[in-house]
């Protein structure tokens, strides 16, 4: 059998600055997601850790070293003094660019509830490195994209709920989004980072999108009736209006 991976690419152009991914079957019969990259493609499993293999014999390194934590715990009745050495944040930050990898193919793919299993995931991996990382350059490093990890987490529900058409909610994740990524730079005394924090600023463009998405109620729809009729001095059409917008607010729910 051929080694070369060109017939795979058939057909299948890199798109500079956009994440282009496919699920495909692997010989398996599992699911397996391919990235494709600029010299080629990255080919992941769709299930557990992407590279497939299982260190330690546990699903991944995050697995193994949160196990490392809950012995040490009750050995020593507390966490105080464990430690993640130079090694161990450096193969956990080699494992979180796979998810990264993976969680970025599935975005494209629209499978928004594997992107919040290898979101989620991730954020357990930072959040491990920052509390016991003995390693000061990795616990910068693995603080530096927690924001965007937040970003996607939140993005994949708020689209979830968007094919829902549950816009109410959609809004309300993005919000919480929002004050979770400005909650982080508070705990790292940096609330000046929320300003022009790009995570943020996504986090409101979709939720400036979700609202022009949104129905509107029939309140809304009277009181853009009201704006248009004031516009053309349509002042009994505009009384009218007014009236029927009282109405409307003086209603029980």
């Amino acid at each position: 059998m051929s080694e070369d991976i060109g017939p795979a690419m058939e057909g299948w152009e890199y798109r500079p600055g956009k994440i282009t991914a496919r699920k495909i079957k692997g010989r398996n019969g599992k699911d397996k997601i391919q990235m494709r990259i600029e010299l080629g493609l990255l080919q992941m499993e769709a299930e557990g850790r992407p590279d497939g293999k299982r260190p330690y014999r546990k699903e991944s390194l995050l697995d193994y070293y949160l196990l490392q934590l809950e012995q040490y715990k009750a050995s020593h009745g507390t966490t105080r003094g464990f430690e993640l050495s130079k090694s161990d944040c450096e193969s956990l930050h080699e494992e979180a660019v796979q998810y990264y990898h993976r969680y970025l193919s599935l975005f494209s793919l629209k499978d928004y509830r594997g992107v919040i299993r290898d979101t989620e995931r991730n954020l357990r991996a930072h959040q491990l490195v920052l509390r016991y990382g003995a390693d000061e350059r990795y616990k910068t490093t693995f603080a530096r994209y927690i924001p965007y990890i937040i970003m996607m987490n939140t993005k994949a529900k708020a689209l979830i709920s968007l094919e829902k058409k549950d816009y109410q909610r959609a809004l309300k994740q993005t919000k919480l989004g929002m004050e979770r990524i400005d909650d982080f730079f508070q705990s790292l005394d940096q609330p000046e980072l929320s300003k022009e924090s790009e995570e943020i600023e996504s986090l409101r463009e979709l939720a400036r999108e979700i609202r022009k998405k949104k129905p509107l109620t029939h309140s809304e729809k009277l009181n853009i009736e009201l704006e248009e009729a004031v516009g053309r001095e349509d002042f009994e059409e505009a009384a009218r209006l007014r009236d029927k917008i009282k109405e409307l607010q003086g209603k029980p729910r």
